[in-house]
């Protein structure tokens, strides 16, 4: 395993930025999540860190070593892609011996790799097989263990569970958090699914418009989120946010009075306009100051989400138990767990008042 940094790398399309001032730190071992919107630069990131594309500036770093120039081959990184990329008229057992054969590797010692990386992944029935007789996962599979078989200092994944159904991404996530701890191998996981990255990761970065928005543990870009987009982006519904102003002890929308607990924020918050930001489990449905009308009530299972509009006009979203029984137009009146509230700049990418590690504590979607 090894370290991994970025330090100011840029890189750009003609007169297209794909990446700006990028900088990372990245400790062996880790297991970390490129996670944003399609565009945001994650997928150039790994393919910067593949040596498939060159950054335009800035400096890269693999255990210490500067691998700015230095070809894939040399860079002691193993990648694994959404299309898997293996060769139809090879067996499971060829296509993982394949990088082995190609860098010289004696039979003997290929044969040992193959079956070693098969135990490993729970290949060994399927080693004489061809991949169109696999399914999506055995050939993800596969594709992990051609990357295993070369024992690389960094795994790149990019994106390779996007192609599965949605029960096999759940047993995939699995295998992988498995994988990475009997290995202790340094990972970078390219991903759009917060899903993914919240219950993988040992830290996500954040990136949105090419540029690194949060870097840090899934629980503290959930509970601390570093702006509106982090917020926005991160939870399943999103963190409400509303637009007014703060006023002394007061946050102001429309014509209600919302009342704030100021040593929560920095001390340079000042009146004036601001985003009130809330996670949809902190609304408090059936006591509080503010009345709203419920607008659509939509049952999961084991939850419901129900979509709230305010006497100002804005919308909000709830969750409340399963069963629960609020039916459209229905009014309620509702509050804000205090120690839950989050105060934003206003703007797009407005920045997070609140003193660090103020927030109500959630562990998010984490496994264990």
């Amino acid at each position: 395993m090894a370290n991994v940094t970025l330090s100011k790398v840029r890189k750009s399309f003609g007169a297209f930025t794909a990446l700006e001032e990028l900088n990372m730190e990245i400790a062996a071992g880790e297991f970390i999540a490129l996670l944003g919107p399609s565009g945001c630069g994650k997928s150039t990131t790994l393919r910067i860190l593949a040596g498939l594309e060159f950054p335009t500036s800035g400096e890269i770093s693999i255990d210490d070593r500067r691998v700015n120039d230095l070809p894939p081959g040399k860079r002691d990184i193993a990648m694994v892609f959404q299309s898997y990329a293996l060769y139809p008229h090879m067996t499971v057992a060829e296509n993982i011996a394949y990088p082995l054969k190609k860098h010289g590797v004696k039979r003997p010692e290929r044969e040992a790799a193959v079956r070693q990386a098969a135990e490993l992944l729970q290949l060994e029935p399927l080693l004489d097989r061809k991949p169109k007789q696999l399914s999506g996962g055995q050939q993800q599979r596969v594709a992990l263990g051609r990357a295993l078989v070369r024992d690389p200092k960094v795994f790149l994944l990019d994106e390779p569970l996007s192609n599965l159904d949605a029960k096999l991404r759940s047993y995939m996530r699995a295998e992988l958090i498995e994988l990475h701890r009997r290995l202790g191998k340094t990972m970078v996981y390219v991903t759009h699914d917060q899903l993914e990255a919240m219950t993988m990761a040992t830290r996500i970065a954040v990136m949105h418009g090419g540029r690194l928005q949060q870097f840090d543990t899934p629980e503290m870009v959930y509970n601390c989120p570093a702006n509106r987009f982090v917020a926005s982006f991160i939870g399943t519904p999103s963190m409400n946010q509303l637009e007014g102003r703060v006023e002394g002890g007061a946050f102001i929308l429309g014509p209600d009075r919302i009342a704030i607990d100021r040593t929560m924020f920095r001390d340079d918050l000042a009146d004036g306009p601001a985003v009130l930001g809330i996670r949809p489990e902190y609304i408090q449905i059936g006591r509080g100051p503010l009345q709203a009308t419920v607008r659509l009530a939509e049952n999961t299972g084991h939850e419901t989400i129900l979509t709230l509009e305010l006497s100002e006009g804005s919308r909000i979203t709830a969750r409340v138990e399963a069963g629960s029984r609020h039916k459209v137009g229905q009014v309620l009146s509702l509050g804000l767990q205090n120690d839950a509230v989050h105060l934003f700049e206003p703007g797009e990418n407005g920045a997070r008042l609140n003193k660090e590690q103020t927030g109500a504590a959630v562990i998010p979607m984490r496994a264990q």
